[in-house]
């Protein structure tokens, strides 16, 4: 792909030649992980598993990543697979017959394009669990439109409203300001989510905030955001699974506290949301974070 501007950094890159965009990612796509994957929200996971591809690179610099060992790197240095079109969707299919309740593509935006080519050819190929999009929420309104049709359930990150926090914690000062109108169109396709009679999420939006140390009030104006656009029924994934990751700074250099944790659990339901998710602090172990070492285990 020539000149890729498909997410908020429009770095231009020319896949086409090989160049490395901004993302980490060059002119071919990887994978460093496909398997059923039981750590999402219990629609999304069920019991037998959301079928996650954890792509390679990411469009943010998040100082607290989980996943930095993949995040920060394209794939050609990595033990991941390279995809195109035709591998995508053969992978899809076959965590399909694992018995995956949906596909569930994790950072995707770096491959977007491939993404857009990759689902009909699966449907066509007998693919038809739900498509899930776990994306950071720093994406294009822009860019989602393309995918009307293709994906039924969007999964994204609502991480910060103040640019002070989002500038600080995740280098990108204008992440709201793209973060707003996404997951505004989000809802526009997708709507409120709904489940079939297992209560195993069939299509709608689903919205992740992540608590972070000493940043309850940030969790309180993200909260208000939601509460102010979109309905009250929209499923919210309030998360308090923060692990500090080495040589982390204050106040991200310890875990939650379960009155930090308490108090914007307290604040969601006196908002009057109806469908919120929460966590117990144990959740918070790095036997959550998936290997990046294989495919189909």
């Amino acid at each position: 792909m020539a000149s890729c501007f498909n997410c908020p950094l429009m770095c231009g890159a020319d896949r086409s030649k090989g160049e490395t965009g901004a993302c980490g990612v060059g002119g071919a796509s990887f994978a460093a992980r496909a398997a059923r994957h039981f750590f999402e929200e219990p629609p999304i996971s069920g019991t037998l598993g959301s079928g996650a591809i954890f792509f390679t690179g990411c469009n943010m610099r998040c100082v607290f990543c989980q996943n930095i060992e993949i995040s920060t790197k394209g794939g050609e240095d990595l033990c991941a697979q390279p995809l195109d079109k035709t591998r995508l969707a053969e992978v899809m299919l076959r965590l399909q017959e694992l018995g995956s309740h949906n596909i569930n593509l994790v950072t995707p935006t770096p491959h977007l394009e491939l993404i857009l080519a990759a689902i009909p050819e699966a449907r066509s190929r007998g693919l038809t669990v739900p498509i899930v999009y776990n994306t950071n929420g720093y994406e294009r309104a822009e860019s989602i439109k393309r995918l009307e049709g293709l994906v039924d359930i969007y999964l994204p990150d609502l991480k910060y409203v103040s640019p002070r926090l989002s500038l600080k914690y995740s280098g990108r000062a204008d992440y709201f300001d793209f973060a707003a109108p996404a997951l505004a169109e989000m809802q526009r396709q997708a709507g409120v989510m709904t489940a079939d009679e297992n209560g195993i999420a069939v299509k709608g939006l689903m919205v992740r905030h992540l608590v972070l140390p000493a940043a309850v009030d940030e969790t309180r104006r993200v909260l208000d955001y939601i509460h102010d656009n979109f309905p009250q029924e929209t499923y919210i994934s309030l998360m308090s699974q923060y692990t500090p990751i080495q040589n982390m700074k204050k106040p991200l250099d310890r875990r939650l506290k379960k009155a930090e944790y308490d108090r914007a659990v307290d604040y969601a339901i006196s908002l009057g949301f109806t469908n919120v998710f929460i966590q117990a602090l144990s959740s918070a172990e790095k036997d959550f974070t998936p290997d990046f070492n294989g495919f189909f285990e």
